[in-house]
């Protein structure tokens, strides 16, 4: 009996990338494993909006989509998060971003 191996498809890896806040949580988490830094806490993150409106927005909306992704796993009582499941999967894509971000656009991060 074979047991089918579900990957996450690139489309769903771009919809996680697709905003700044989500790409910089997720190239942390990427340079944080590296250097063996987990978990990463949340609020060490750059951000271009009020601190009230980041944390809503990390705690509602970003935080809980890369959840569901299987690319983070969020601790929201200390606002700290690590990789998840699925983090191996993206981390390809993140190695490249990261690796060629002089050569991307400026919004990048």
């Amino acid at each position: 009996m074979s047991k089918e191996v579900m990957s996450t498809s690139f489309d769903t890896q771009l919809t996680a990338l697709n905003h700044v806040t989500r790409r910089r949580l997720l190239l942390t988490l990427l340079r944080a494993k590296a250097q063996n830094d987990l978990p990463v806490d949340v609020d060490q993150l750059e951000y271009d909006t009020a601190e009230h409106s980041f944390r809503l927005s990390m705690h509602h909306v970003h935080l809980p989509k890369l959840h569901d992704y299987g690319f983070v796993d969020a601790n929201l009582d200390r606002f700290s998060v690590t990789t998840g499941p699925r983090f191996p999967e993206i981390t390809p894509l993140l190695e490249l971003l990261d690796a060629n971000r002089d050569l991307l656009p400026d919004d990048l991060l």
